[in-house]
């Protein structure tokens, strides 16, 4: 598979066109991944618009392609968002490096009432930023036409304020229903909404408030997942059950 490199503000580049690498990207394409001259590679702006081409150049500090084939692919739709609580360690980290790999559309840092990691305004800058850059990295390892966007943190009063304008699924243990059970009709647009808590589980209170909200409980199965792994579990099957496996 060609190399895939990320430009946020790749311009519209036509057949035939020559698109520069420089900084960072050119430094990760000729001295990390030693791209040559002649070899194919793969150029996104993270926003749809995918190139096909080939290195013309290669320096330590640009390198230049030609554009061979230009597509730009649709949004997906339905969008797959996912509200990760924080968590200790690299838990949290960890599930939203997969999640990009399997395709979330969104990422939503959830404060959660059990979070052992707790997020003041200075943190959350640096947090939210952390995020953004595994996002990056893994949405350029997957090799994805759009990149996932990574909010704010929000509390759970404001991610039950969401729950009406979407398909909201809390994944817990001892869910009513089974995530497997559920019909998901691609063409229904809404946003689904997977909420995945902290190691120490959603407290009682927070479940009632996003039930009362209109959030569905769902399980995945008889065992108990860690926060790193729930959401990355349920956006497999969500990406079955859509279509997009």
């Amino acid at each position: 598979m060609a190399l895939h490199f990320q430009l946020d503000e790749l311009d519209d580049s036509a057949v035939g066109a020559t698109v520069t690498l420089t900084g960072a990207e050119a430094h990760h394409a000729a001295a990390v991944r030693r791209v040559r001259v002649g070899e194919p590679v793969t150029v996104g702006n993270g926003r749809g618009l995918w190139l096909e081409g080939e290195c013309t150049s290669v320096a330590p500090k640009l390198v230049e392609l030609v554009v061979r084939t230009r597509t730009v692919e649709p949004a997906p739709a339905p969008r797959i968002v996912l509200a990760q609580a924080l968590a200790k360690g690299d838990r949290d980290e960890l599930a939203i490096q997969a999640a990009t790999e399997l395709g979330v559309d969104e990422v939503v840092p959830w404060q959660a009432a059990r979070s052992v990691s707790r997020w003041d305004a200075a943190k959350a800058v640096k947090g939210i930023a952390r995020w953004q850059t595994i996002v990056r990295e893994a949405g350029k390892q997957a090799h994805r036409a759009w990149m996932p966007v990574v909010t704010g943190v929000v509390t759970t009063a404001a991610l039950a304020e969401r729950a009406a304008g979407c398909r909201m699924l809390v994944l817990e243990p001892a869910g009513d229903q089974r995530l497997t059970g559920i019909r998901f009709d691609p063409a229904d647009a809404r946003d689904i909404v997977l909420v995945v808590g902290p190691e120490g589980g959603i407290a009682p209170e927070e479940l009632q408030t996003l039930r009362d909200a209109g959030a569905s409980v769902v399980a995945l199965g008889d065992t108990v997942l860690r926060t790193s792994t729930a959401g990355p579990a349920a956006l497999a099957i969500l990406d079955a059950a859509l279509g997009r496996w």
